[in-house]
């Protein structure tokens, strides 16, 4: 991959604590998470449960679909910003979709609600293809439009993809957005039946990454749009480059030999063109599992010689799933104009390079790292602009 470096012109977002990367900023800056109460009347005994899901909110006359309305609605945020900023779209703009699990809600309504019956017209809207065909439309974007799926990595897939698809001349800018509003309460459970899913009690009381007590993630949703281009006038950041790799070990856990995931961040720096001297911080993965806590304070203390300061934002936005990585990475971004590192509070006995709360940020380089489950290792390296 080239290390020429894109630039990030424009952001959008949607999250737990509602519509717009204002409302997220200002929800981040509080240190509380954005989890709320949610009951499911028809489960007794089975709630309430705290989850960071993404409110009832968007235009209304993109349907009733939470999922496909949090998509347009950040990705024109996004659009909307760069805009602003002076970014005007080129010939061939491409979109990118980062999805796991994609429209959940609807499908789970096909199914249980609607008997499997439902109008062509309304059948349509459960496509993955629907809402990304309707925001080309909506904008006449006609370059290429493709979804990308790595697991919890899949945002940084999508970053990396979109950067090869502008180094090679492939596209004039770039959409690209993450989507996951996932939490239905049969998702839910399996998580939780997994080990790795906490629900029973406030986020931060069970999610503390990298420090004392910690006993997994807290659940949340969210969609985030970025748009990247080389041909910027006002830019938020760079992506310098990343890297990619696979355990191939096991469907859950992560090969405690690390190899790969040491490749991983090893390729990632040698991509961008740095040193770990050059790196200031690493945004973790972090979802506060004892396996990712090893293996990122690993590549902390080794990779990046303990250089780097580490913090998590999954504490406050929850383990957002198939958008978690790019929900982490907005939130780096939001922190490079405000020279403010978003870090979540501390709770426990922690690591020594973790940072407590929000942080005035110090020259240097940030490194985002996404451990997806069954072994989709990934690692992007941001730069302020």
């Amino acid at each position: 991959m080239s290390t020429l470096g894109i630039d990030i012109t424009g952001i959008g977002a949607v999250s737990g604590y509602g519509w717009g990367t204002d409302v997220l900023w200002n929800g981040l800056s509080t240190g509380k998470a954005a989890a709320t109460l949610h009951h499911d009347r028809t489960r007794p005994g089975r709630n309430p449960v705290w989850l960071a899901k993404v409110p009832d909110g968007g235009d209304h006359g993109d349907g009733t679909s939470r999922f496909g309305r949090a998509l347009r609605g950040s990705a024109r945020e996004a659009i909307d910003d760069a805009m602003t900023r002076g970014w005007r779209p080129g010939r061939r703009v491409g979109l990118i979709h980062a999805v796991v699990l994609g429209e959940v809600d609807e499908w789970r309504n096909f199914y249980l609600k609607d008997g499997g019956e439902r109008r062509v017209r309304d059948y349509l809207t459960l496509m993955p293809s629907t809402p990304v065909s309707l925001l080309m439309q909506e904008y006449g974007f006609h370059g290429p439009a493709m979804n990308v799926s790595a697991m919890c990595a899949s945002g940084n897939a999508g970053l990396l993809t979109a950067k090869m698809w502008l180094d090679t001349g492939f596209v004039d800018d770039v959409v690209f957005v993450a989507t996951d509003l996932s939490l239905t309460p049969e998702n839910i459970d399996h998580f939780v039946k997994l080990g790795v899913g906490v629900v029973d009690v406030e986020p931060q009381e069970g999610c503390r990454p990298f420090q004392e007590g910690s006993r997994g993630f807290g659940m949340g949703e969210a969609a985030t749009a970025f748009v990247l281009s080389n041909r910027s006038s006002a830019s938020y950041g760079r992506v310098l480059g990343g890297s990619m790799t696979h355990d191939a070990f096991h469907a859950t856990s992560i090969d405690p030999a690390l190899t790969q995931v040491r490749g991983c961040f090893e390729q990632a720096l040698a991509d961008a063109c740095v040193t770990p001297r050059q790196v200031r911080y690493l945004n973790a993965h972090g979802p506060g599992t004892a396996q990712c806590d090893a293996a990122e304070t690993e590549m902390l203390e080794t990779v990046l010689e303990s250089r780097a300061q580490v913090y998590s934002v999954k504490p406050l936005t929850g383990h957002c799933q198939g958008a978690a990585s790019a929900i982490e990475t907005i939130s780096a971004v939001m922190g490079f104009e405000r020279a403010i590192v978003p870090a979540a509070p501390q709770v426990a006995d922690a690591h020594p390079l973790l940072l407590d709360g929000f942080t005035p940020a110090e020259p240097g380089l940030t490194v985002k790292s996404s451990l997806g489950m069954g072994g989709h290792n990934s690692v992007v390296v941001l730069a302020p602009a």
